[in-house]
């Protein structure tokens, strides 16, 4: 069992949360019960979500996606009020980090994602702190783009989308989980050989073609599991706690 305040705090810390200029804050979102002995995780703060943490008896729901988005309305009303309303009813804390989760040098998606795929880390790039969140690094034997699809395809469990540059194989690779296919130029500048990242825009595939770079748009949800999992678990081997996360599909 942990108090809420001291969890709260030791993952600021850990993510570096004060480091980060994000779209929501990032820590304690809706406050609940003092002490924590059950944690439920998942990527987002749906109403599906938060009924399995009601169903596990959760004192805090640990996410990726919370509220209180940049741009969006702040009243309390529709979705957004039968979800809050759930988790107070409940005393349920709501607990989420969004690009310090994607960041994190351990636990974050983006070194989950590269340890899943097998890609030994070299460096970071894009925007954020310690030279981005995005990570590069290399496979042990170059694969082609056909190959790099199939693994990706096995590892998350949905069939990722192939946009081929050049033909070239695969040695050297970038990857950034979510919706940051905007880096895919910053990928090419890099002289590596793909990208992968969750999404897709119109002006991608001119971008990989021209530039001559593969890229894969692996899943917005499917690349963002794996951190709030390593978070999760982490939580309850420090604190001697319980950890069940929780996958609801999205094939977005």
């Amino acid at each position: 069992m942990a108090s809420l305040q001291q969890l709260v705090e030791y993952c600021d810390t850990l993510l570096g949360v004060a480091d980060y200029q994000d779209y929501a804050p990032n820590g304690l979102q809706v406050e609940g019960r003092g002490e924590v002995r059950r944690i439920v995780s998942g990527v987002t703060a749906s109403q599906a979500l938060i009924e399995a943490a009601i169903e596990r008896q959760a004192d805090l729901l640990l996410v990726h996606h919370g509220y209180f988005w940049k741009g969006e309305s702040p009243v309390i009303t529709g979705i957004k009020q039968r979800r809050i309303r759930a988790l107070l009813a409940h005393n349920i804390s709501l607990l989420a980090y969004h690009l310090p989760l994607d960041g994190h040098a351990a636990l974050g998606n983006n070194a989950q994602l590269g340890r899943l795929l097998g890609i030994t880390v070299e460096g970071r790039f894009g925007s954020g702190p310690g030279g981005g969140i995005a990570m590069w690094g290399t496979f042990s034997q170059p694969l082609s783009p056909a190959d790099l699809a199939a693994r990706l395809g096995e590892r998350l469990g949905r069939e990722p989308l192939l946009l081929e540059g050049d033909g070239r194989p695969v040695r050297r690779i970038g990857w950034c989980s979510g919706g940051a296919e905007g880096y895919l130029e910053q990928a090419a500048a890099l002289g590596l050989d793909a990208y992968i990242s969750g999404e897709l825009a119109e002006p991608t595939m001119h971008i990989a073609r021209e530039l001559g770079i593969h890229y894969l748009a692996a899943g917005h949800h499917a690349t963002e599991r794996y951190g709030v999992q390593a978070l999760g678990d982490h939580l309850a081997d420090h604190f001697a706690v319980e950890n069940y996360f929780v996958d609801l599909p999205n094939p977005a």
